[in-house]
């Protein structure tokens, strides 16, 4: 099958890795990748944050898998972590932006994704970026005599000086969450990496510490980069991702998030790419010892999870899928 985008121009993938949980997610985001895109013209880049003050643990992927990341072409990059670090993971997001030059687009993935189908199909236009619309109305927790949704997002627009009005969902009804620009994370892309990284780090240590008076009553742990992110996407001329991005969150990549909820939730094709990936015995070797690679696809225990759910019917929110998982003691991280 042709390519439905031809022309899109080669970019870079970037993701994050680091020892731990995100260095077996980063395997399984590369085995993934590679199968889908063959001859994939651009670098894949993983971004590894480095030991430091803001880091207490051991940030460097060992060995072992380090050895399959590069059979596997992955591009290992160090980062500083100079404002976020341990007190706050996923500012990794934004500083691992720095490990890409700036003269080529890219396109960020967390490192909890799996590919079934090439990005050639992905129409990007790399001068309107975009986000995951993947999202459930996790920010803000709108309190019974504070702000509503509103007041806060237009406090945050105000303070950075962007037009508010032109990024309302009208058809979605007044102080209801998806009415405002509001994204998952999971993805997001531009033309020039150093400046967007640069405006997502503004953004987010100008919220962080010195927030607008509506946000008082307001955690932004974790949820400080999908409040930023919105504010930085719209800063560049983007929105909300077209029909021609349609393949994020569908036939190309799955932000899966963790092992248990593949299983429970995402498709068929999903589930055959990671296991797929997962059965060459030069991976299998470097990855068996993480419990839910082992349990879950080596021991059979993601189809008992699977088993659980009606895909057609599943609960509404996250939280009752992982919670009937956790009863069945098959929750793993």
């Amino acid at each position: 099958m042709a390519p439905l985008h031809p022309k899109v121009e080669s970019f870079d993938v970037l993701c994050v890795v680091q020892a731990g949980r995100l260095a077996y997610e980063a395997v399984i985001f590369a085995a993934t990748f590679r199968a889908a895109n063959p001859g994939f013209p651009g670098r894949l880049v993983m971004a590894e944050p480095q030991p430091g003050p803001l880091w207490q643990a051991e940030t460097r992927v060992p060995g072992d898998l380090r050895a399959v990341l590069e059979r596997l072409d992955a591009e290992i990059v160090p980062f500083e972590s100079r404002h976020f670090g341990q007190s706050y993971p996923y500012g990794n997001k934004i500083e691992a932006l720095t490990a890409l030059p700036g003269d080529r687009p890219f396109v960020f993935f967390d490192t909890d994704t799996a590919f079934t189908g090439p990005l050639s199909d992905v129409g990007f236009d790399f001068d309107r970026p975009a986000a995951s619309m993947r999202r459930e109305g996790t920010w803000p927790e709108i309190e019974l005599y504070g702000p509503g949704y509103g007041r806060i997002w237009k406090s945050l627009y105000d303070k950075f000086g962007l037009d508010f009005e032109g990024t309302l969902d009208l058809t979605q009804p007044d102080e209801y969450w998806e009415r405002y620009l509001y994204f998952n994370a999971g993805w997001f892309f531009h033309r020039d990496p150093r400046a967007f990284g640069q405006r997502f780090l503004d953004y987010a240590l100008a919220i962080r510490d010195d927030a607008p008076d509506e946000l008082v009553c307001q955690s932004l742990d974790p949820w400080l980069d999908q409040v930023a992110l919105p504010l930085v996407v719209h800063s560049f001329g983007g929105g909300r991702p077209g029909p021609a991005l349609a393949g994020l969150d569908g036939a190309v990549s799955c932000h899966y998030r963790l092992l248990p909820l593949l299983y429970a939730r995402e498709d068929d094709r999903a589930v055959a790419a990671v296991e797929t990936a997962l059965a060459p015995n030069w991976i299998k070797k470097a990855v068996k010892d993480y419990e839910p690679v082992r349990k879950m696809v080596y021991q059979g225990k993601g189809a008992v999870v699977r088993a659980m759910f009606d895909r057609a019917n599943l609960p509404p929110r996250e939280q009752a899928i992982r919670n009937k998982i956790k009863q069945a003691k098959l929750w793993l991280r």
